[in-house]
C-alpha cells in the first residue's frame, strides 16, 4: 500500500562535470520500490553531496567551482522544489571555503549550513537566507594534526559533520585525525567553538556519523578499517564514551575495502552501514538498553562502490547508490527484523554520490 505522507521523490547527488546532469529526481514508487526519474539538472561541477529541507521545499548541494587565481573552490547552490512535481528552481549560489568539499549539512532550525572539505581539512559555516538562498560565510575552522605519518592520515581529513539532537553541538567526523571533533554553536554570534574531541581507534578513519533517535546513542562508520564504533551519548554535556567496535564485514571476507554511509531505522533498532570493496550492505540489530550491536546480515548492493544509501521516510525501503554501479538499488526493508530484500529493481543513475528520498507535500 502506498504511504499517505506525501509525494516521495528521490534527490541524487553525482559525480559530474558543468555539461553534465549532475542532480536529479526521481520519483519512487511506494508499492514496489521502482525509481522513475523525473527530472536530471546540469551546469553544476561535482554536486556530490545533497541537503533537503523538505519543510521548507529546499535543496542544497555542493559544487566545485575554480576562483580568480585558477584553484577549485568550494560553493553551495540552493534550490527551491516544486512540492507537487519535485522540480527544481535555483535560487542562488554561493562560495563557502577555499577548497572543494565533500558534505553540507543544515541545522534543524534552517538558519545555517555546514560544509566540510577533506582536502582543504576545514569546515565552513554560513547562514540561510528568510527565503531559503544561501548567505555569506560567517565562520571557517581549520583542522590541524595527523594520525600517523602515512596517507591518507598525514593530514586532518574531515568528512561529515552533523548537528546534536536539540542543535546545540556540531559533531565533525575526521578521517584523518581519527577524531570526532565537537564544537558548540553559538547560534547569535553566528560562531563555531572548539567543545571537545574523541579519539577513535588508530587507523579506523571516521567518516559518517548518526544518532540514535532516543538520543542517547550515537554511530560511527570508519571507513579505513571497516568497522563501526559504538557511543554513548550524553547530551546535557555534549560528550561521547566509547562502547564497542565491531567489524562491518563477514569474517570470511578477505580483499580491500572501505566503508561509506550509515542510517538507522526510525524506531531505532536496527543499524545499516555500507561496504565498498566487498560491495554490501551490514546490517545490525541494535540493543535499545545497552545501545550494543549484533550482525544479522550482509547483502550484496547490486553495483560497486556503494558511495551512500537512505532509508525512505516510513522506513520500508532502502535506496544504495552505487558510484561504479551507475545505478540506484532499491531494497525492501522487513518489518520483523529489518533486513533487506532486493526489489529486483534498478535505476539508472551516473556515479551516484548521495541519495536522499524525502516526502513532499502542497
Amino acid at each position: 500500500m502506498a504511504n499517505q505522507e506525501g509525494r516521495l521523490f528521490v534527490f541524487v547527488g553525482s559525480y559530474a562535470g558543468d555539461a553534465d546532469h549532475g542532480v536529479k529526481v526521481f520519483r519512487c514508487n511506494e508499492v514496489d520500490g521502482s525509481l522513475t526519474l523525473q527530472y536530471e539538472y546540469g551546469g553544476l561541477s561535482n554536486p556530490t553531496f545533497l541537503n533537503v529541507d523538505a519543510a521548507r521545499g529546499r535543496l542544497y548541494a555542493i559544487a566545485d567551482k575554480v576562483n580568480e587565481h585558477g584553484k577549485k573552490v568550494g560553493e553551495a547552490v540552493s534550490f527551491a522544489i516544486d512540492r507537487e512535481t519535485g522540480a527544481l528552481t535555483e535560487l542562488n549560489r554561493a562560495w563557502t571555503v577555499d577548497n572543494t568539499t565533500c558534505h553540507i549539512q543544515r541545522d534543524e532550525e534552517s538558519r545555517f549550513l555546514t560544509v566540510t572539505s577533506y582536502h582543504g581539512g576545514m569546515i565552513g559555516l554560513s547562514e540561510i537566507e528568510a527565503d531559503g538562498s544561501i548567505g555569506g560565510v560567517i565562520d571557517v575552522i581549520q583542522h590541524t594534526g595527523r594520525s600517523s605519518d602515512e596517507e591518507p592520515q598525514d593530514r586532518p581529513h574531515p568528512h561529515s559533520s552533523f548537528y546534536s539532537p536539540d542543535g546545540r553541538f556540531l559533531f565533525v567526523q575526521d578521517l584523518g585525525l581519527d577524531r570526532i571533533v565537537a564544537y558548540r554553536l553559538d547560534a547569535e554570534a553566528g560562531k563555531l567553538s572548539k567543545h571537545n574531541e574523541t579519539v577513535v581507534h588508530a587507523g579506523a578513519g571516521p567518516r559518517h556519523f548518526v544518532f540514535h533517535p532516543s538520543g542517547s546513542f550515537a554511530y560511527v562508520i570508519n571507513e579505513l578499517d571497516s568497522t563501526v564504533t559504538a557511543f554513548r551519548y550524553d547530551g546535557e554535556q555534549g560528550l561521547l564514551t566509547e562502547l564497542e567496535t565491531i567489524s562491518t564485514l563477514p569474517d570470511s571476507f578477505e580483499g580491500e575495502n572501505g566503508c561509506a554511509e550509515i542510517a538507522i531505522s526510525r524506531d531505532g533498532n536496527y543499524l545499516y552501514g555500507s561496504n565498498r570493496g566487498h560491495d554490501s550492505i551490514v546490517v545490525y540489530e541494535l540493543d535499545q538498553d545497552t545501545g550494543k550491536l549484533k550482525t544479522t546480515q550482509h547483502i550484496s548492493t547490486e553495483g560497486g562502490h556503494p558511495r551512500h544509501f537512505a532509508l525512505t521516510p516510513n522506513g520500508n525501503y532502502l535506496i544504495a547508490a552505487n558510484r561504479d554501479g551507475n545505478n540506484l538499488v532499491t531494497y525492501r526493508v522487513s518489518e520483523s527484523d529489518g533486513t533487506l530484500a532486493f526489489t529486483g529493481l534498478t535505476a539508472e543513475a551516473s556515479k551516484p554520490v548521495c541519495v536522499i528520498p524525502v516526502y513532499l507535500t502542497s
